[in-house]
């Protein structure tokens, strides 16, 4: 009953944050300087050019006639047409969404095995030369922002050592007739490895790029989350009882050093999915961030809400996940 309860509280909070996200995105983006109408229409348009498409699109109505009409349409998953692309938004965004996803997962996998490894090597080693090391990877790491790692990598990968492409998502050679636009998950499930190698191959830079600063962060929190798990009882007496030093901090001290690591991951996702907005514009990678800042240059209103509601969505999923997810790993929460 305490994790139902704890569940209905969540997704309650996480109403109120969208609808208060909606309101303001939608009166910020409005009071902005500028007519995404007259980007629309030829230099020699006429006023009555103007009022016609304004009429059509609702922006002849006030701000708050506005919000109620299109709110009212996305409590019915209709979230309008792009003005740029005179496509509905829904579709549009839904169509570029798997690339995002998949993009962000892959850099988390990455992020997790990078700052996985480093923190367990820095504690196996701790109070030396390699903990020194390792610190000092992780501070190089973190003060380099992603979209500066891109520019490293695309340098390295694909001028100087050319194996990695350095734009697209997939190339237009290859025969995809895939059911959904998750394509890695759906080539793998195939076993479509020629699929699946092409995409790493467009994925790995953009992917690396993200995940490098998350990898610092991780590394240092899982660190000295262990550092201080090692001085506990329960590890002093896996250690009387013989056990090596990697058996203990595989075994009895990660476990619990986790924890802490698994809420900063939540949080730090959040951030990593929305850093595909630049990571995705420097690779051309055609995901949602990509789409978000041309929705941004043609003062596309209806696209831009779109996309800002979605990633409001999916942030407050994650972390509404990863408290889930703690509930049931931690037992002092589970049976509180």
């Amino acid at each position: 009953m305490t994790l139902l309860r704890t569940i209905v509280m969540r997704l309650l909070t996480t109403a109120i944050t969208l609808f208060g996200v909606a309101v303001i995105v939608f009166v910020v983006i409005r009071v902005v300087p500028g007519n995404p109408i007259a980007m629309m229409l030829p230099p020699g348009a006429t006023d009555a050019d103007i009022a016609r498409l304004e009429a059509q699109y609702g922006f002849d109505k006030s701000i708050f006639d506005q919000f109620v009409i299109w709110f009212g349409g996305v409590l019915q998953g209709d979230f309008g047409t792009s003005i740029s692309l005179r496509q509905p938004v829904s579709s549009l965004v839904l169509n570029r969404l798997p690339a995002t996803l998949e993009l962000s997962f892959v850099a988390l996998v990455l992020a997790v095995m990078m700052g996985g490894a480093l923190a367990l090597v820095g504690t196996r080693f701790r109070d030396g030369k390699t903990e020194g090391a390792v610190d000092v990877t992780a501070g190089m790491a973190l003060s380099i922002p992603d979209f500066l790692w891109g520019l490293v990598l695309i340098l390295l990968f694909g001028v100087l050592w050319p194996v990695f492409h350095i734009s697209g998502r997939v190339s237009p050679s290859l025969d995809i007739d895939f059911h959904t636009n998750f394509y890695l998950f759906e080539a793998i499930a195939r076993m479509r490895f020629d699929v699946i190698g092409d995409l790493a191959a467009h994925m790995f830079m953009p992917a690396l790029a993200l995940a490098i600063p998350l990898a610092a962060i991780i590394s240092q929190l899982l660190k000295q989350s262990l550092k201080e798990t090692m001085h506990l009882d329960y590890v002093t007496l896996a250690r009387t009882k013989g056990y090596g030093e990697n058996h203990v901090i595989l075994r009895e001290a990660l476990p619990n050093a986790i924890l802490p690591t698994l809420t900063l991951v939540g949080v730090q996702c959040t951030f990593l999915i929305g850093g595909t907005v630049i990571i995705e514009r420097l690779f051309s990678y055609e995901g949602l961030g990509n789409m978000a800042i041309d929705a941004v240059i043609n003062r596309d209103l209806p696209l831009i809400q779109g996309i800002v509601i979605l990633f409001a969505l999916l942030f407050t999923l994650v972390n509404l996940a990863v408290d889930m997810l703690y509930v049931v790993l931690n037992p002092r929460l589970r049976h509180a």
